[in-house]
């Protein structure tokens, strides 16, 4: 089948009962002006939150993360890169927040990973992300997975949906209505494929003038038989 904007609405406004009704349902993602608003420390908590969401039951850390902010004193990056063991030794014996060493240590690394963009871009890492064209958000993502800690395979995305920066997620019901429309033969495992994905949301997006989470939720939502 040959993947349509108008194919994609019809299927999907089937599913509600009004206009209204699915507009509510989809995600929205923050302007630009609202990103860069965004101070640097709620880039780095959203990375940490991401990485401890990475196979655990995303509530079970949300439910946790009040405890992660007092412990770690609002994620400043300038605090948190000075991180060392012996710090990390000390919140492995914070029994209010999840022990995961290996996580953990993430903290400083990606906090120095926000600082050298800042000193390199010469503005806030909010801008940065902020700046980025969504036409090639797997680029941003590669960059995450690259440069950053433990970002890399869906979590990129997953930070960048937490801070509210527009981009798609490649569900397992996304990716199979990509594969129904030929787009992809599996779930994208190399840089020929992501870029498949992208040039098809691309092509919605110019169609429909929709960000790319709300794509990424309609096409979600023409496959998956219930919600």
């Amino acid at each position: 089948m040959k993947l349509t904007y108008q194919w994609l609405h019809d299927t999907v406004r089937a599913r509600f009962d009004s206009d209204e009704a699915m507009e509510a349902f989809l995600p929205q993602a923050l302007t630009t002006d609202e990103l860069k608003s965004k101070s640097d420390d709620r880039y780095l908590s959203a990375m940490t939150q991401r990485v401890f969401q990475a196979g655990m039951q995303h509530s079970v850390v949300d439910a946790k993360w009040p405890a992660f902010e007092e412990a770690f004193s609002g994620f400043t990056p300038e605090a948190m890169a000075v991180l060392g063991e012996a710090d990390i030794e000390r919140h492995m014996r914070n029994e209010q927040i999840i022990r995961d060493r290996a996580k953990l240590q993430t903290i400083p690394k990606n906090a120095r990973f926000i600082l050298d963009v800042r000193q390199e871009q010469g503005g806030s890492f909010g801008a940065f992300i902020a700046d980025w064209p969504v036409a090639d958000i797997i680029g941003l993502w590669r960059l995450l997975a690259k440069r950053g800690a433990r970002l890399g395979g869906r979590s990129a995305a997953g930070f960048l949906r937490l801070v509210g920066k527009d981009t798609f997620l490649l569900t397992s019901d996304v990716v199979a209505r990509l594969v129904a429309a030929g787009i992809i033969a599996r779930e994208p495992a190399s840089q020929r494929d992501l870029q498949a994905a992208q040039d098809a949301f691309n092509a919605l997006r110019q169609d429909s003038g929709r960000q790319l989470c709300q794509l990424s939720a309609m096409l979600a939502l023409s496959i998956h038989p219930a919600f």
